[in-house]
């Protein structure tokens, strides 16, 4: 199956992406979105927040995903009115779909790698939101599954 596909280089290319989808469901992928690679717990809180307080760009979202396959967690889950907000900690992107199954469509993922996020997307027939910026300092293991994607990318994603 095929997903949508576009690429996004801020947050607020992803907010507005969203918006023009109608999501009723966004799954966000934790590193580097929301916190950097081995960054600290504040950061990671931090970086939920900031994703939090810009719910107010998506009026048709029900339910906000956070999942990473490293097993750092949040200090707590954050409460929002009218919005269901789940925290996945070893998700298991992109062979585990299960979690995502009872979620309202439509839907995107929003993730830097087109091997995990990008292949979760396709399983689960929704939209890739490629949040793609040029970075410095990324650790050695996600620039290669960042080089292997864009190889994989046409494959998958057209």
């Amino acid at each position: 199956m095929r997903a949508g596909y576009a690429q996004v280089t801020d947050l607020r290319s992803v907010l507005a992406r969203a918006r023009q989808l109608s999501v009723r469901t966004i799954i966000f992928d934790v590193e580097p979105l929301i916190a950097w690679w081995d960054s600290g717990q504040q950061a990671l809180d931090r970086g939920i927040a900031a994703i939090v307080a810009e719910l107010d760009a998506l009026p048709e979202l029900q339910v906000l995903v956070f999942a990473t396959n490293s097993a750092r967690r949040p200090t707590e889950i954050p409460s929002v009115p009218g919005v269901r907000v789940r925290y996945l900690a070893s998700a298991g992107k992109p062979l585990r779909t299960a979690p995502y199954q009872d979620l309202p469509k439509p839907w995107a993922v929003v993730g830097d790698q087109v091997l995990t996020d990008g292949l979760l997307a396709v399983r689960l027939g929704c939209t890739f939101l490629h949040w793609d910026p040029p970075l410095a300092g990324v650790p050695f293991g996600p620039r290669v599954l960042h080089q292997l994607g864009r190889l994989a990318r046409p494959l998958f994603l057209g």
